[in-house]
């Protein structure tokens, strides 16, 4: 069954639930007379971060996006986790990616076992919050490392991996805005009234560290959309350059098969007669060029 754990002297229960075992979803429900409306959202693996509280159950749901420890595809991404406070409960519903939430809770308990489930709630917000920093560090040295390489040679790769890094910081973007804005609605839910000063004030500490995530997560995806759009332009300016000198040289080729077809014609034309015909015919599709390259590097320079 779920692991309990009680604390704050038998005042207080966590109840951590395996959100991959129906027995446990149905025994709590039977137990503790959750609402399915919550243990829907609670068991939404694609449900967006959220707080929802219900007054006459006075439940709290509490949905926070929680970084991942480790890369999808060659980026990090994040998933939802669900706390529910209820009648000196606190509930967590976990799966394989937000499974070490577990861990910084119960070190959390064991640096201090009296304190009330909302402040249980909002030390681990604050700590999840914190998860995402070595994430934003580690895609800033990643775009540190491929910038040296596109500097030396812009290959597919590399810009593949540009990408890669792009992808992974709109899933952090995305996440960290939206536990801001829940944490900012925690505040105008009609419980916030009934928390303790010492609980208000571990909540603004979340929220504060909650919109430092986001501050990083935005310059880091700053940097790296003013990143891509620089190799962007020199792509397109290398391209530019080839095209222009393709063009130039077909413009060039086009000269002599002018001339030559102009004296090729069955028609009386000057020289045709003459010895060194064909070396005038020569010089005059030399002169041409020359004139042609001329103006053209008049136009473009």
């Amino acid at each position: 069954m779920e692991a309990q754990q009680i604390f704050n002297q038998g005042l207080c229960t966590w109840i951590n639930i395996d959100s991959q075992e129906p027995q446990e979803i149905a025994h709590l429900k039977e137990t503790y007379q959750i609402s399915d409306e919550m243990l829907t959202y609670s068991l939404d693996k694609n449900e967006r971060a959220r707080v929802e509280y219900d007054p006459l159950d006075q439940a709290l749901l509490v949905i926070y996006n929680v970084a991942h420890l480790e890369k999808i595809d060659n980026h990090y991404e994040t998933s939802p986790m669900a706390f529910i406070l209820k009648d000196h409960h606190i509930f967590t519903f976990i799966s394989d990616k937000t499974e070490y939430v577990v861990e910084l809770m119960n070190n959390v308990l064991k640096r201090d076992s009296q304190q009330s489930t909302a402040s249980l709630l909002f030390h681990t917000l604050f700590l999840v919050s914190d998860y995402y920093f070595p994430n934003i560090e580690e895609v800033n040295s990643q775009r540190i490392r491929l910038n040296k390489r596109l500097r030396e040679k812009t290959t597919n790769k590399n810009l593949l991996e540009l990408s890669d890094l792009e992808i992974g910081l709109v899933y952090l973007v995305t996440a960290t805005k939206q536990n801001v804005v829940l944490l900012e609605q925690i505040k105008a839910q009609g419980l916030f009234s009934s928390f303790t000063d010492k609980e208000k004030e571990e909540l603004d500490d979340a929220l504060i560290e909650a919109k430092q995530a986001v501050e990083m997560t935005q310059l880091a995806s700053e940097i790296l959309d003013q990143l891509s759009g620089t190799y962007n332009n020199l792509l397109n300016n290398n391209l530019n350059d080839t095209m222009k000198i393709l063009t130039i040289w077909s413009l060039l080729l086009t000269i002599p098969t002018i001339v030559t077809g102009f004296f090729g014609m069955n028609m009386p034309l000057p020289f045709e007669h003459s010895e060194v015909g064909w070396i005038i015919s020569l010089f005059i599709s030399l002169g041409l060029s020359v004139w042609l390259i001329v103006v053209l590097w008049r136009r473009i320079r």
